[in-house]
């Protein structure tokens, strides 16, 4: 009875384990927003797209070289007019396909610009749809600004 007792003890200190660990690795597969805007009608691989945010600011966003290829650098910028915003990431994710943890911080520049690099892994198939949420970290909240896009090599 005392062995059941102790096995029954370690399986539910292993399952509260598990719980934790995954509440703490969450926001590697989701960034917890306060906002989430819908889905940008803009092609990013075609040009630079503009999204209005909650407090009537603006966000304009483009990654190049267009077309965008996998497997090489691409320049990522992000300006806003109307409002200041402390830190900006961009959270890469396959829409048909995982294809792993990619967000890179963008360096605040002067005049309410953030600049950053990034690439994209190759898939086998050749072109990958892809969306890009702009983080966008106003001190006050954090607002995803999703975006999507073809890339191919």
């Amino acid at each position: 009875m005392t062995k059941n007792l102790l096995l029954d003890a370690a399986i539910l200190l292993a399952l509260a384990v598990l719980g934790v660990i995954g509440y703490k690795l969450a926001p590697l597969f989701g960034p917890k927003t306060d906002i989430t805007l819908p889905l940008s009608n803009c092609k990013l691989d075609q040009q630079r797209c503009v999204a209005t945010l909650p407090d009537g600011s603006q966000l304009e966003f483009s990654i190049e070289p267009r077309p965008i290829p996998a497997l090489q650098p691409l320049h990522l910028q992000a300006s806003f007019k109307g409002s200041e915003v402390r830190k900006v990431e961009v959270d890469f994710a396959g829409t048909d396909m995982k294809m792993g943890y990619n967000r890179p911080l963008l360096e605040k520049q002067p005049g309410g610009r953030f600049t950053g690099q990034a690439s994209l892994p190759v898939c086998i198939t050749g072109t990958m749809e892809w969306d890009a949420t702009v983080l966008v970290d106003t001190g006050q909240s954090l607002v995803a600004v999703p975006f999507r896009f073809l890339s191919g090599h």
